[in-house]
């Protein structure tokens, strides 16, 4: 048997010791045992061929966002800093800058130019939407042969843990092609944050319910534990929404989608039923009715009356004026950091919310939200770095100083974790904390999870009041090393509803990205949507504008775009 055959079936041994818990050691590169194949020195061991160095310099032309706030080191440029040094040094691979624009539209007019014109570099990362064109256009490489060969097992496991939709997002006509960004599967899913210490004080239990929501809100609207300023329920602000939407389906920051699933609404989302039919969820009754209630919580003032105004609710609930705000995980801690530093009591806790039957019902985001693409007349080689490129990166980038080398300029960035990273986390801090593993179990593992070691290292220095069985409190940590303590609380506080309640249903959008009439008419049917939405809320218009809409939503093209979604089922 070929030494290349059995390089690839025990790279496909190794992920499967991967998924079943164990894992590897990485090898020596320079070992006597390695032989040279296809310009590398390839051992039969399956961790050397993800990460090993070519003979010769390998060159990779690139096009690159940057942000106009990040600089780097005088003398360093985009292709030309530690981090291109560290791929020029350990792997032979040279990165080439062709061209630059700014994050957002001119990253993103750049891109469409390229694809219009045929000229893409050999590499670039891209959205779902440019992904999409450049391989209907056949301008992309097939990269799954190469992929399945040097992808590393943090790679694969990443990908495999989203259940196969990573694979289906990069998949088109039975190709691959792309490397896709895979998200936390959290990254989308809103919790309730409330401040325990007000519950607490006026003898409340946390809420389960919106009608549990409403009551909180009553007492603390009455009662003003923080004066005359205090809020119940902050909003989101001048450049926040009430809810994500299939193009931007992250959570929103102080919108309202936890509590329309609790109406099992999920507007902003295209849905389909058991029948096939796609329908826009924007315009179900279950999300009238949320609307309504919602409208019904800012005439009462449970509802900061400044919401889609003020400037700033960070800065509002940093302030420890707000009883209550929806959220994502990271919020709690990494979101509001300077809501403890202002008041180290301000015990935050998050929580789910049900339905009223008392089921958790979960607004998924999409497992992917950005895409590596590599030009099809790009060489073998050209491709391989580029997938190692992206190894060495998953593994690697937290040993980078980032003071130095902000991470816009990383070249061609993916950001990939595993979809259960923070409930895995989760999970394995508390079993440190337990006593029923020591941080050191962790520090020599070659996993995906590849923050895993610093986290358990530091757990037990920054929860020191843990008791096990006992809910934590904001008492309970340390905030000496103040990034520690933002980390911890966000995975133990924010995070922890999700990696210890069941979720009754999973709800994702049928596509994530845009159709070809989206393309002329969705900039106008979104913004007339977030507009009558944010007026019956604030009570500028009647619930009855809803129903307008809704007619004036299909008449404009919505029909039409929902169509097209249907057609690309």
């Amino acid at each position: 048997m070929a030494k290349k055959t059995i390089s690839i079936i025990m790279a496909m041994l190794m992920m499967a010791g991967l998924l079943a818990g164990c894992q590897a050691e990485p090898v020596d590169s320079k070992s006597p045992d390695n032989e040279s194949v296809v310009g590398y020195n390839v051992a039969v061991n399956s961790e050397d061929l993800p990460f090993q160095k070519f003979d010769e310099v390998v060159e990779v032309h690139i096009g690159q966002s940057v942000s106009a706030t990040d600089t780097l080191p005088q003398g360093k440029s985009v292709d030309n800093n530690q981090y291109t040094d560290y791929l020029l040094e350990n792997y032979n691979i040279k990165v080439i800058c062709d061209w630059t624009a700014a994050s957002g539209n001119d990253y993103e007019q750049k891109v469409a130019l390229c694809i219009a014109s045929n000229t893409l570099p050999d590499g670039m990362a891209v959205t779902r939407q440019y992904m999409l064109k450049a391989a209907k256009s056949d301008q992309l490489y097939d990269i799954k042969d190469l992929f399945s060969q040097y992808a590393s097992p943090q790679i694969k496991s990443v990908m495999d843990s989203t259940n196969g939709r990573a694979y289906e997002d990069v998949t088109f006509n039975d190709k691959q092609v792309a490397i896709p960004a895979v998200e936390v599967e959290t990254g989308g899913v809103q919790v309730l944050n409330v401040r325990q210490d007000w519950l607490d004080e006026y003898n409340l239990k946390a809420p389960e319910t919106l009608e549990d929501i409403e009551k909180i809100a009553q007492v603390f609207l009455e009662k003003k534990p923080a004066g005359d300023e205090t809020i119940a329920i902050a909003g989101p602000d001048k450049n926040g929404k009430p809810y994500s939407d299939f193009l931007d389906a992250g959570t929103t920051t102080c919108g309202f989608d936890l509590a329309f699933s609790a109406n099992d609404a999920y507007p902003g989302f295209w849905l389909t039923d058991e029948s096939g039919e796609v329908t826009y969820g924007s315009l179900s009754q279950s999300t009238r009715d949320t609307v309504e209630l919602m409208a019904n919580w800012y005439k009462k003032g449970y509802i900061d009356l400044e919401m889609g105004t003020r400037d700033s609710t960070i800065e509002l609930i940093n302030s420890g004026a707000v009883g209550m705000y929806f959220g994502a995980w990271w919020m709690s801690g990494y979101g509001t950091g300077d809501a403890y530093r202002n008041n180290p009591d301000a015990n935050w806790q998050s929580y789910p919310i049900y339905t009223s039957d008392k089921k958790w019902n979960v607004k998924m985001g999409s497992t992917t939200t950005g895409y590596t693409i590599m030009n099809k007349n790009a060489s073998e080689d050209q491709v391989k770095a580029m997938i190692i490129m992206s190894n060495a990166l998953l593994r690697d980038e937290s040993t980078f100083d980032v003071s130095e080398q902000p991470l816009v300029f990383w070249p061609i960035r993916n950001l990939m974790a595993p979809a259960d990273e923070c409930e895995y986390t989760y999970n394995e801090l508390i079993k440190v904390l337990n006593g029923e593993t020591k941080p050191e179990d962790y520090a020599k593992e070659l996993s995906a999870y590849k923050l895993l070691a610093d986290d358990t290292s530091v757990v037990k220095e920054t929860v020191p009041g843990y008791e096990k069985g006992k809910q934590l409190t904001v008492q309970d940590f340390s905030m000496e090393n103040f990034g520690n303590f933002q980390r911890m609380y966000s995975l133990l506080i924010g995070d922890r509803p999700y990696s210890t309640t069941p979720v009754e249903k999973k709800v994702y959008s049928a596509v994530y990205s845009q159709t070809e009439t989206m393309e002329s008419k969705w900039s106008n049917l979104k913004s007339m949507e977030e507009e009558v939405m944010m007026k019956i809320i604030t009570g500028k218009s009647d619930i009855s504008e809803f129903d307008s809409f809704v007619q004036k939503w299909k008449a404009e093209g919505g029909d039409d775009i929902t169509k097209e979604v249907k057609e690309i089922m």
